[in-house]
């Protein structure tokens, strides 16, 4: 049926009208999430982006524009601490990504089990990710202490060997991770997500292949569930660089400056010191940093994450 050509313009005139409304509506129901980043995210970044180029402290009367003088003290060797705590922060995203993404993604295998109380020990494995950080690090506090606490004197029960833990150079930052595998609960359940998604018919199509577990671990689950692989990762790597409150409550950054953690040291320089003009500057160190290694995973992510559907 043709439309009269006398009708198209009013058409054309309804069609922007609902364009517009929806348009208006659009922004409308948006309006608080982009009010809440401009000013709460947006706006603090820029602020952050400008302090970063000045010589302003908390105590100082006067605030000059240095340019990049921040930046090149960072980087020139003059603050040794800097460097110390990027070493000792590498160090503990190296360790602990790996572990969080091994020992959640096995979790979430065993819980996806179907067995007698599968409920109840999905509950126990989560229960510890919503116990607030400073009681969680203040219980671990007391576990790892090498004279009193109960993990020591358990190993002692046995004639194993005890460690200082928290308190020892060497194994300070192996005891942090130790302590951050407590709140893996979150992780288990995105895991658990995605292998709930997996299709039970590409099982079945390996039970007629008269294949076993190892097959469909290697064939079907690790291959399906690759995507929740790349989220988590990507996650746990943000977390890891951002590590503050365990070793706040924990180590303080000892012994030694053996665990100075780049965003403890961070605070430190600018609430302890006051100096949030080169606060600022570390604070863009590590947004460049933690951006760079995101997008590593993401393009990398082309060569090993399968996504359903796609043609290899």
């Amino acid at each position: 049926m043709d439309i009269p050509v006398q009708t198209i313009p009013a058409i054309k005139k309804k069609s922007r009208i609902r364009e517009r409304k929806a348009l208006f509506y659009g922004l409308l129901f948006t309006a608080p999430a982009i009010l809440g980043f401009i000013i709460f995210t947006l706006g603090p970044m820029i602020a952050s982006l400008v302090l970063s180029l000045t010589d302003y402290s908390v105590f100082k009367d006067t605030t000059s524009f240095i340019g990049f003088d921040n930046y090149a003290k960072l980087f020139s060797g003059e603050d040794d601490l800097f460097y110390k705590s990027l070493g000792v922060t590498f160090y503990f995203v190296i360790l602990r990504v790996p572990a969080v993404i091994i020992i959640s993604f096995i979790l979430a295998l065993l819980l996806n089990m179907n067995v007698k109380g599968r409920s109840l020990f999905r509950t126990i494995i989560y229960l510890p990710s919503i116990v607030p950080a400073v009681a969680s690090s203040m219980i671990w506090l007391w576990l790892l202490n090498p004279d009193l606490g109960l993990v020591n004197t358990v190993l002692t029960w046995f004639h194993l060997p005890t460690s200082n833990w928290l308190f020892g150079e060497s194994s300070v930052i192996p005891s942090v991770v130790l302590t951050t595998l407590w709140g893996i609960g979150g992780t288990v359940i995105i895991f658990l997500a995605g292998l709930s998604g997996i299709p039970k018919q590409y099982y079945e199509a390996i039970d007629v292949d008269g294949g076993g577990w190892f097959h469909k671990l290697r064939h079907i689950t690790i291959p399906m569930v690759t995507p929740t692989i790349f989220f988590n990762t990507i996650m746990t790597i943000i977390g890891s660089f951002q590590v503050f409150s365990e070793a706040y409550i924990l180590t303080q950054g000892g012994p030694n400056n053996k665990s100075l953690f780049f965003v403890f040291y961070l605070w430190s320089t600018a609430f302890r010191d006051t100096e949030m003009g080169y606060a600022s500057a570390l604070a863009w160190i590590l947004f460049i940093i933690i951006l760079f290694f995101t997008f590593i995973v993401f393009k990398t992510s082309k060569s090993w994450v399968y996504y359903e559907g796609e043609k290899s």
